[in-house]
């Protein structure tokens, strides 16, 4: 079973489990005042694996689905026989580091709480997208743009929300999960930049 199936499985076990175990999801609810008050860091990555309701589990693991097993041959060609440890490692930075600006904003509102996977899979979509800027997204199975615009869309819409503050959708986490996995493919695979800016120069709209 490849990473992605593993990663995928886990989280869809864990949200059911705690669909079921409000216990379970009060601990493990990414929640920045408990974090900041009680020293309970290890939120910030098992809200990863909780998911708000069915819809929401579904998106974030398809998702993941469509663009992990090409991530994880990017990560064999880097590295080997580590790789699988890479790509988990990856995805659950990518969660950590997502959910930091949140806990910032955030850490003296005992009220808030925040769920999802959306970080690492942010990610995951991004580091794809580096390689293979031109090839379509499609939403909701209908409309289809290409990768790299769709990127610059999801950024802005993802920052616009944020900043606007308004509904429990935690679109800092979509933004810098996203901005993480580009950096972290810049880092650990330098040419990726200049190829991409070759595939994208030559994209034409007509």
């Amino acid at each position: 079973m490849s990473v992605t199936l593993i990663i995928i499985v886990v989280t869809a076990i864990v949200s059911i489990m705690a669909w079921n175990n409000y216990s379970l999801m009060n601990r493990w609810i990414m929640n920045p005042y408990q974090v900041a008050n009680r020293g309970q860091y290890y939120r910030l990555i098992t809200s990863g694996f909780l998911h708000a309701d069915w819809g929401h589990l579904i998106f974030n693991m398809l998702s993941l689905y469509f663009f992990g097993g090409f991530i994880e041959q990017v990560f064999g060609l880097l590295f080997g026989l580590m790789a699988p440890l890479y790509v988990i490692g990856f995805y659950l930075a990518a969660i950590l580091v997502s959910d930091i600006p949140t806990f910032l904003k955030h850490r003296n509102n005992p009220g808030y709480n925040s769920l999802g996977a959306s970080g690492g899979v942010s990610a995951i979509i991004f580091a794809g997208i580096l390689f293979r800027p031109l090839t379509d997204i499609c939403l909701y199975f209908a409309f289809c743009i290409p990768g790299f615009i769709f990127g610059v869309l999801y950024l802005g819409y993802s920052y616009y929300e944020s900043r606007r503050g308004a509904g429990n959708i935690n679109h800092d986490a979509h933004f810098y999960g996203a901005l993480f996995g580009v950096l972290f493919m810049i880092v650990v695979y330098p040419p990726i930049l200049p190829n991409f800016f070759e595939q994208i120069s030559g994209w034409r709209l007509f």
